[in-house]
This record gives C-alpha cells, sequence and structure tokens, in this order.
C-alpha cells in the first residue's frame, strides 16, 4: 500500500483554520485595548475579572436558555485546566471518581495524572445508565462523577432531560458531586439538548465545566466552571488560582468585548450550520462506502462513534489505515477498562466536505486491505 503523505487525521478534534475566527477577534481586542483600562494587564482576582463574568453570565443565559449570574462562575484556562483544578481540590492520590464508558481520552489521563482510581459507568442511547450507576455506588464511594452530558464526547450521545432528573436524585440521594463536562451544550444542529446540568447547581453538588475551545476558539484557553458559592469557594482557594491572581485577565477581557459586541453570538452561529453539514457530509460517506460500519449520526458536537465489524482490534489496524492515507482514535482510547476495540472515533470538526469524503474512501480501502 503507498504511504500517503497528506494524512487526513480524523483524530482531530479541532476546528480547521478557516473556521478560526481571526477578524472578530482582531476587532474585539481593538475595542478592549481602546477603553484604556491597564487593570487587564494586571493580577486579577481569583474568581477572575468581575466584567468579564458579568458578560458571560448574559451570555449563557441567552444560550443555555436558564438564568446564570456572575456569582455562579470562576474564570478557567479552558475546560481541562478546569478539570484539573477539580481534581486538585476535590480528590485525593487513591480515590474512586466515576466516567461514562466510554469517556473523552485526555480526561483519563487527567485523572491517571492525579492517581485516580477510575471505574467507568456504562452508557445507552440516553445516556448514563442510572441502575449501573446505584449498583457501582453500592461498593464505592467515588470522589466525583465526570459526565458530557450533550452531544458526548466519543459517542456523540445526549442524555436526556429524564436520565438528567434521575442522576440529580441519584446524586442529591447519596451527596455525589456531579463534574459535567459541557463543552458542547451549545453546538446542536437544529434541535437544543436539554437544559445543561448547570442548571441544577444550586439544588443538587453540580459543577458545570465550560469552554470557548469549542465554540469560539481553542487558542484562548479561556473557560468557566459554573457552580454553588462553596465548591467555587474550594476552587478559588486552589494555589495556582490565587498565585495567578485569577487565570486569562487579558484574554477574559478582549472575551468581554467579543461578547458585548455581539461577535461571540456571530461566531457561534456560523460554527453550528458548518458542524451540521460536516456531520451530513461524513455520515453519508460512511453510509455509502462502508455499509457495514454501525454508528448514530449525531445531533450536535463533533464526533461519531463508528464501529468496525470486520477488525479485531482498531489499535492494531490503525498502522495499515495511516499507511492508506487516514488515521483515527481507537475505541479503546476512550475506556476505563480496555474496552470498544471494534470502535473508532471519527472527527468532522476539522475537514470541509472533499476531505471528509476521501478519508472515508482510504478508510475503506484499508479496511479491504486489512481483510485480504
Amino acid at each position: 500500500m503507498t504511504l500517503h503523505t497528506n494524512l487526513i487525521n480524523f483524530g482531530r478534534g479541532q476546528p480547521s483554520l478557516s473556521l478560526l475566527p481571526l477578524s472578530a477577534w482582531r476587532t474585539a481586542t481593538d475595542h478592549c485595548l481602546a477603553q484604556g483600562d491597564a487593570a487587564l494587564l494586571q493580577y486579577g482576582i481569583e474568581e477572575g475579572d468581575a466584567g468579564f463574568r458579568h458578560s458571560l453570565a448574559q451570555f449563557l443565559s441567552r444560550r443555555y436558555v436558564i438564568p446564570v449570574t456572575a456569582a455562579e462562575l470562576v474564570v478557567s484556562a479552558g475546560a481541562s485546566q478546569a478539570l484539573d483544578l477539580v481534581c486538585t481540590r476535590f480528590a485525593r492520590r487513591g480515590d474512586t471518581i466515576f466516567v461514562e464508558e466510554p469517556t473523552y481520552f485526555l480526561a483519563l489521563e487527567i485523572f491517571r495524572d492525579h492517581g485516580l482510581q477510575v471505574v467507568g459507568i456504562p452508557i445507552d442511547e440516553d445516556g448514563i445508565s442510572i441502575e449501573a450507576l446505584q449498583h457501582a455506588l453500592v461498593h464505592h464511594r467515588p470522589a466525583f462523577l465526570y459526565t458530557v452530558p450533550s452531544f458526548q464526547n466519543p459517542s456523540g450521545t445526549t442524555m436526556t432531560a429524564a436520565r438528567r432528573e434521575q442522576l440529580m436524585a441519584v446524586s442529591q440521594a447519596h451527596d455525589l458531586l456531579i463534574v459535567a463536562d459541557e463543552v458542547y451544550q451549545l453546538l446542536d444542529f437544529g434541535t437544543a439538548p436539554p437544559p445543561p446540568l448547570a442548571a441544577h447547581c444550586h439544588s443538587a453538588r453540580v459543577l458545570s465545566l465550560g469552554s470557548f475551545s469549542k465554540i469560539c476558539a481553542p487558542g484562548l484557553r479561556l473557560g468557566w466552571i459554573q457552580g454553588a458559592p462553596a465548591p467555587l469557594h474550594t476552587i478559588m482557594q486552589s494555589g495556582v488560582v490565587q498565585s495567578g491572581g485569577g487565570l486569562s485577565s487579558f484574554v477574559s477581557g478582549v472575551m468581554r468585548s467579543c461578547i458585548d459586541l455581539g461577535l461571540a453570538d456571530a461566531v457561534l452561529d456560523g460554527l453550528r450550520p458548518v458542524y451540521a453539514e460536516r456531520s451530513a457530509v461524513l455520515c453519508r460517506a460512511l453510509r455509502e462506502l462502508l455499509p457495514a460500519v454501525t454508528f448514530v449520526e449525531p445531533a450536535g458536537g463533533y464526533f461519531v462513534w463508528a464501529q468496525l465489524p470486520t477488525v479485531r482490534s482498531a489499535a492494531e489496524f490503525l498502522p495499515v489505515a495511516r499507511a492508506g492515507g487516514v488515521s483515527f482514535h481507537a475505541g479503546v482510547r476512550f475506556s476505563s477498562g480496555g474496552g470498544f476495540a471494534q470502535h473508532i472515533r471519527l472527527s468532522f470538526a476539522h475537514y470541509e466536505a472533499p476531505e471528509l469524503e476521501e478519508g472515508v474512501r482510504r478508510l475503506a480501502r484499508a479496511l479491504t486491505a486489512s481483510a485480504a
């Protein structure tokens, strides 16, 4: 098989360069600096700039369609850094935590960095299995449960409203902290998911993680943690937060201008139809060129979670695929227990239609070659 130099990497869970809002960011930066506020370049308060959090609360109130206040928000340097803070402040090395099975593979790496014992809870088409969760709680007392409720990474599934209510009931009954990674909440393709778990941050133990990485630009490294006063106070007692004088102060100031000028809404509203089209292209190509592959077409987010019934191990097949000019993340990377050997995660966010179609053609050829 000829080795391709122009690899199409479906593992790239990031936007293409054409989608990054350079012009909008330039406008917002000029607007921000024109205010003449030198405090933007100073250390800030632990929870983050008050003006930015006020604008962010207004933005989230509109987009989540639930009331959000600035007091519920602490600024983070993206969702990954927020998750690391949660591990630092709410768990100790050796503690058990629960995750969905499958789950975001780099979250698993963060948990390993902190020496946490990970227990996977299976999901179905409606979200996390409440029965399996309750059974696991008989045997474990976890520091927290990590969940990606909307357009889950990697499966693309969305937890139903009924399942969310059941999860909140379990949280209250067992005093279980829920860490909700809600970075895809606003990336629906026309039908909004149920309200975010952030809506329950005052009635249950919920910390909701959000980020502008998926809805504006990853390089900003700007996100937020939404929660009730007590857990947010615990976050703000972190040595990293206190030493840094708050996080992402300057970028927060520019994003405030981006929100106040209406640019953040415009960028998000521009991304959603693009991702919807790219998802449709990828799914259509899979149906036409790989009819034996099973998957559920996502209603939002970044990913298609597909099963390759013709291979024993996607990880072992990956070198063959790469030699044929296409790559992906093997399903086993998303498992806390070595499962999903036949699954692959395909991102449609990074490529335009012709490259998505060509990538599936290469995948089909590689599967044929591996079966020969």
